[in-house]
């Protein structure tokens, strides 16, 4: 039985809640069963996050990674409110937000990610940037300028953190910093990338090698100072100087979601249906960091883009089945495999069947996040501003 009037409302404008918007969008409604759409974010900004390296790097532009929703939204028929959420209220369907708005809902979707948490060691919230925000890398190229700027000899950067978002920005910051830099990893475990194909691991290896960059195993940072960073290793603990530090590593559900009387994990994710539906709340969803729970085949889903983009496209379907009369489709996830950068032309790639490297490597990566952007008018640019820019750059050194 076909349902109208439905409100469905989207918390987070991220890869789960952007993408679950505009498939809802797109799909066959008729002019009785399309529900209003509202998407709710506290930025007036996507940000396609596997890219962030290259807006330190400078070899991207704000515009390409983080267009505005007002832009991506336009013609779509979502509405876009910006603000925070300060509460849901289950019992009347309503979400609170900090501007004082009460949004009503028929279907809720929770997409608001998670956040780093920069209380681990003392100092680490006063003197460390962490790298998952537009603000973040903001902070570390103002910060970058400050010190290339100054009259040190050598620039010491630690980076606390040896999985791929650590990698990938230690080579990047190495590349910018050339000669002067002396970069180390920090990581807790006995390898870097420990979850990752053993391709991109040597990979990775090889490229930390040949940029010189230092790796710290079996450490743990106990101190981060004003220009110091305490590391302990086998109950030694050294203090080494260092002029910037940069903070990778943990995962923490947003705040809000720890007050919401739905059932959660000991991390406080929330528990999910194999149709990405709350626990005995049907008619709200919650995809990516903030849900835990199994995919129709038995499967633990990672909490990644990957997984959050494929989320996405089930959420929607699932929304759309309910106002249509049609049964919920369990998630399944399909692992399509894993990419980084290791420098400005250089990446590694391994999935499908495939084991990439190398400047082949770089150029797949590109090609496949350009597919993955959010709307054709955005793929067109940004893919039109790529191609143009060796033709741009060779008129202005002629």
């Amino acid at each position: 039985m076909a349902v109208s009037n439905q409100r469905v409302v989207i918390l987070g404008g991220g890869f789960g809640g952007l993408y679950t918007a505009l498939a809802l969008s797109k799909l066959p409604w008729d002019k009785v069963t399309k529900p209003e759409i509202t998407l709710v974010d506290q930025r007036d900004r996507f940000l396609f996050a596997p890219l962030l390296y290259e807006l330190v790097s400078d070899e991207l532009q704000t515009w390409e990674i983080a267009p505005p929703y007002a832009e991506l939204l336009a013609g779509t028929g979502i509405k876009f409110h910006q603000s925070g959420v300060a509460g849901i209220d289950a019992a009347a369907n309503s979400v609170c937000l900090k501007d004082d708005t009460v949004l009503p809902y028929d279907y809720l979707v929770l997409a608001l990610g998670g956040e780093t948490p920069m209380d681990m060691a003392p100092g680490v919230k006063e003197h460390a940037i962490a790298f998952r925000t537009l603000n973040d890398a903001y902070a570390l190229k103002e910060r970058l300028r400050e010190i290339e700027n100054s009259d040190a000899d050598k620039i010491r950067v630690a980076v606390v953190g040896g999985g791929y978002s650590g990698v990938e920005l230690v080579c990047k910051l190495a590349e910018r910093l050339g000669e002067r830099g002396r970069l180390r990893i920090i990581e807790r475990g006995t390898a870097i990338l420990q979850n990752s194909p053993a391709f991109n691991q040597k990979a990775a290896q090889d490229a930390l090698t040949e940029k010189g960059i230092w790796i710290d195993y079996e450490t743990t940072v106990t101190e981060v100072g004003v220009d110091t960073i305490s590391l302990e290793y086998k109950d030694q603990t050294d203090v080494l100087p260092v002029e910037l530090v940069l903070w990778t590593v943990g995962n923490r559900v947003n705040s809000l979601v720890a007050s919401l009387p739905f059932e959660k994990n000991e991390r406080q994710q929330l528990k999910i249906q194999p149709t990405l539906q709350l626990l005995n709340q049907d008619h709200i969803f919650a995809i990516g960091d903030l849900a835990d729970g199994k995919d129709a085949d038995g499967n633990m889903v990672p909490t990644t883009a990957q997984a959050a983009l494929q989320q996405a496209d089930y959420t929607a379907w699932n929304i759309w089945g309910a106002l249509t009369g049609r049964p919920p489709l369990p998630f399944r996830y399909q692992h399509l495999g894993e990419m980084m950068t290791l420098g400005s032309d250089s990446a590694t790639l391994a999935g499908l069947g495939l084991k990439l490297d190398g400047t082949a490597a770089h150029i797949a990566r590109r090609l496949t996040y350009l597919y993955r952007m959010p709307t054709f008018e955005h793929q067109l640019r940004v893919g039109l501003n790529w191609i143009s820019q060796p033709l741009r750059e060779l008129l202005s050194v002629s």
